[in-house]
């Protein structure tokens, strides 16, 4: 281990007992007992025993970030061996890195978007989430009063003062929607409307929402264990084997953006997606924090997420930030931009606008 992955390792795992230790001292037959409280039980009692002797494995192996790249090789290879019996079907888990000289940034026209929730459910088949009794959906689509909504247009133009501090990095935290260019009450808002209901309403706005990935993520910094992280690419990630399920991050973000497997995910092996990720759509386990990660599995190669390319209308645009030729990056120089609850100070990097 070099010196700045063990200063990052001390960071990680500061405090007079860490889960780390916690977990040595507690032996394998301590962890296989919490494992049969907490991992799936009806997968599990059917699987065999080197699948369960894999789950203990997991249970006991450290941040993904901070392994060597044979323990990163030999724990995606656990998993993958895992899943393949699990759901019957070969499974791969990437490790594709995060590209370089790239910070992902998503728009959505609130004026095109229709409310049909394509994008709820093509996320929901895309990121492995839970069906049935304790079925998770990344994305909420709110329904608003078109008179909630309100634009300052002084402020369309404006990005960080001049002769600020932070230099020319205005784009890093949302160019121009720096301070707010316009207001979205949501005192009046639907969260869930009815599934069968007629869309969309002529006097209502759609506004889906998800995991904003702030710049400043209030979850990075309430994680006790730091399991949660931003990455080079401005996506907040969580590795799952190092969730605690303490749910101090869920109590942080302003946005509702996460999601606790209270019970164990129900997936069905003939609609799972076997081309996952490891900080991505990879089957989770009951007892540990989920969210949107804007497809990291796609995203990283390349590919736009599922939602947008499940959009009927074209309300999702997505891009990276720093290349001022991006969708993303125009739309944001040109339109009428603001972000949802931008007086949290969490500066988003998913932006809405009127196209």
């Amino acid at each position: 281990m070099s010196e700045a992955e063990r200063k990052t390792d001390d960071d990680l795992h500061d405090g007079n007992s860490s889960r780390r230790d916690f977990l040595r001292n507690l032996g394998i037959a301590g962890a296989s007992a919490l494992i049969s409280a907490g991992a799936p039980s009806e997968s599990m009692a059917n699987a065999p025993d080197t699948v369960s002797e894999t789950s203990v494995q997991e249970f006991l192996q450290g941040h993904f970030v901070l392994m060597s790249e044979e323990e990163k090789k030999e724990a995606i290879a656990r998993l993958e061996k895992r899943y393949s019996v699990q759901y019957s079907k070969k499974t791969t888990v990437a490790d594709t890195p995060a590209p370089e000289g790239v910070l992902f940034g998503y728009a959505l026209d609130i004026a095109k978007c229709i409310g049909c929730r394509r994008c709820v459910h093509a996320c929901v088949e895309e990121n492995n989430q839970s069906r049935g009794e304790h079925a998770i959906q990344w994305i909420q689509v709110m329904k608003i009063p078109k008179g909630n909504f309100s634009f300052s247009a002084d402020r369309l133009d404006k990005g960080y003062p001049e002769n600020s501090a932070v230099g020319d990095y205005g784009v890093q935290v949302g160019g121009n929607a720096y301070t707010p260019a316009g207001g979205l009450s949501t005192a009046h808002a639907q969260n869930y409307y009815a599934a069968d209901e007629a869309v969309p309403d002529k006097d209502f706005f759609y506004v889906p929402v998800q995991c904003q990935q702030c710049e400043k993520p209030p979850c990075v910094k309430a994680c006790p264990v730091r399991a949660t992280f931003r990455d080079e690419n401005g996506i907040v990630l969580i590795d799952y084997n190092w969730c605690i399920g303490c749910r101090m991050c869920q109590l942080a973000c302003p946005y509702g953006a996460r999601r606790f497997n209270w019970g164990e995910p129900e997936l069905p092996a003939e609609e799972m997606n076997p081309k996952t990720h490891y900080f991505g759509n990879r089957p989770r386990m009951r007892g540990v924090m989920e969210k949107c990660t804007f497809c990291v599995q796609r995203t990283r190669e390349g590919r736009n997420p599922a939602c947008l390319e499940a959009c009927p209308v074209g309300a999702r645009k997505f891009g990276n930030l720093l290349d001022p030729e991006s969708d993303v990056r125009k739309i944001i120089a040109t339109k009428r931009v603001f972000r949802f609850k931008e007086e949290m100070g969490t500066y988003p990097k998913f932006f809405y606008y009127i196209g």
